[in-house]
């Protein structure tokens, strides 16, 4: 009887370790203020669930409303290998319930206040309860860290758990930087900024400012700009004239410009960030004259673009471009795409395996959107699925206010393979809005729209195919499309 105890306790006791040893979970620092309409654990331990600022439910366009106004998500983070269980305590019963993206195919259960689910590696899960899609619950699940490194090490700037306060970083070559897991930074103006000596429409210094070669910035810590009134404006982390760069981890709150632009760099990969933005311009990842970019297991929800490849007069060609395994929500503007300002050539350009799963802005979902006059080719849009969608695809040449060149570009070869959307519901209130010379329904025969449109004779969309594009479940066929007749040689498989 003793032998047989003491194994039951030693058992009891690998379990424990193992479940341990499965999840990692970072306190919270003291002083933030935390989420009170969810509690969640996983694996029994508590997870600390924060508030972020997103933007206020309500029509579309969004940026016609009070600038100042904002609404909360809430969201929880740990790191975790192989299968947990995640238990979610809710303010109110819970009568309905939804986890986003569908493709994951989580099936929750539901025990009044009280909502258990399986995760089964690392996720960027939502929660919605009882129809309340906008202020939700996201769940982020991150994979276990790897070589954590020395903060001793003088190549290393290293900011521990506890509230940070950070007006301007510059990285340079051969540097990690390290944000651990409750590290909570604030990145605020310095004294002559707060005092308007600077003019309104500058672009103030970067929180962080990455340029050389083999940087890394990573971790499982929180950036955030709160502290940056409007109308100011800094990019979060800026990465520009580099090489060898990895971004990995960390977690953007209240961008208060462009969170993550990468400018005339080449060899940058940017893995697992989460961004959550309401302000305008609050754009996800910009990619903007720069080769060899890969961008994967990214959360972003923001009030702009998520992912987007640019260029610019003189700063050269953006090119092999792959954006893949990312969970999307989409405030206002695009959530892949090309464009507006594409002013050198754009090419080999690959958007894949990624899940809108909201689709609740003014632009379109999927967008090739060229104002200016260079050439973009060789663009894939593949293995995509999309909850809702207003506007869900557009490969479009014309002028807007985002155009500085005299001529008008060309748009070659574009791919869409193995595209699955819903038309999101249509708002009665909604007619349309101008963008230039552009008027743009939401909605076309009570199905999300797909446009092709060229410019004039030598400015032209050609070589589109449509490869099982399936749209409230049928087939896109031309019918569908919305076409000028400055487009040519496009085919439906």
């Amino acid at each position: 009887m003793k032998t047989l105890l003491t194994l039951v306790v030693a058992l009891a006791g690998l379990s424990v370790l193992c479940a341990q040893e499965r999840v990692k979970v970072y306190p919270a620092p003291d002083g933030i203020e935390l989420s009170q309409v969810f509690a969640v654990q996983v694996a029994g331990e508590e997870v600390p669930v924060y508030k972020a600022k997103i933007p206020p439910a309500g029509p579309i366009p969004r940026l016609t409303r009070d600038p100042s106004a904002f609404a909360f998500a809430s969201f929880a983070s740990f790191d975790l290998q192989g299968k947990v269980e995640v238990k979610i305590e809710c303010s109110e019963p819970v009568s309905s319930i939804k986890v986003l993206p569908t493709s994951y195919g989580i099936v929750p259960k539901v025990h009044g206040k009280t909502v258990a689910l399986s995760i089964d590696g690392p996720r960027q899960v939502t929660v919605e309860i009882n129809g309340d899609w906008h202020e939700s619950l996201h769940i982020f699940a991150n994979p276990m860290e790897e070589n954590v490194p020395d903060p001793d090490d003088p190549n290393v700037i290293y900011f521990g758990p506890g509230v940070h306060e950070l007006t301007h970083l510059a990285v340079g070559d051969d540097t990690t930087v390290y944000v651990a897991g409750g590290a909570y930074i604030r990145g605020g103006m310095d004294a002559s900024e707060e005092e308007g000596q600077v003019g309104l429409r500058t672009m103030y210094l970067p929180t962080f400012m990455l340029s050389g070669k083999n940087i890394e910035f990573r971790g499982r810590g929180i950036i955030e700009q709160g502290a940056i009134p409007r109308p100011k404006r800094r990019y979060s982390l800026y990465v520009g004239d580099s090489e060898n760069v990895t971004i990995e981890g960390v977690t953007f709150l209240d961008p208060s410009r462009w969170t993550v632009p990468i400018k005339r760099s080449k060899d940058i990969h940017v893995d697992n960030i989460k961004i959550i933005g309401w302000r305008g311009n609050s754009d996800g990842v910009d990619i903007s004259s720069s080769q060899d970019v890969l961008v994967e297991n990214c959360f972003l929800r923001t009030l702009d673009d998520l992912v987007v490849v640019k260029s610019r007069t003189g700063q050269g060609e953006s090119k092999n471009i792959h954006v893949r395994n990312c969970v999307l929500w989409n405030e206002l503007a695009h959530a892949l795409s090309i464009g507006a300002e594409v002013r050198e050539d754009v090419s080999n350009v690959l958007f894949e395996d990624c899940d809108v799963i909201h689709d609740v802005g003014r632009e379109t979902a999927l967008r090739v959107y060229h104002c200016d006059d260079a050439t973009i080719s060789d663009v894939t849009f593949r293995n995509i699925r999309i909850e809702e969608a207003r506007r869900l695809i557009s490969c479009w040449i014309g002028t807007t206010r985002w155009t500085k060149t005299p001529e008008r570009g060309n748009i070659r070869n574009v791919l869409f393979q193995n595209i699955t959307a819903t038309s999101a519901p249509i708002d009665p209130t909604l007619e349309g809005f101008q963008d230039g010379t552009d008027w743009k329904p939401y909605v076309i025969k009570d199905h999300a729209s797909i446009e092709l449109v060229g410019f004039d004779s030598e400015h032209t969309v050609e070589g589109v195919v449509f490869d099982n594009v399936i749209l409230d479940g049928r087939k896109v066929e031309a019918g569908n499309v919305m076409m000028n007749e400055f487009v040519e040689d496009v085919r439906f498989k």
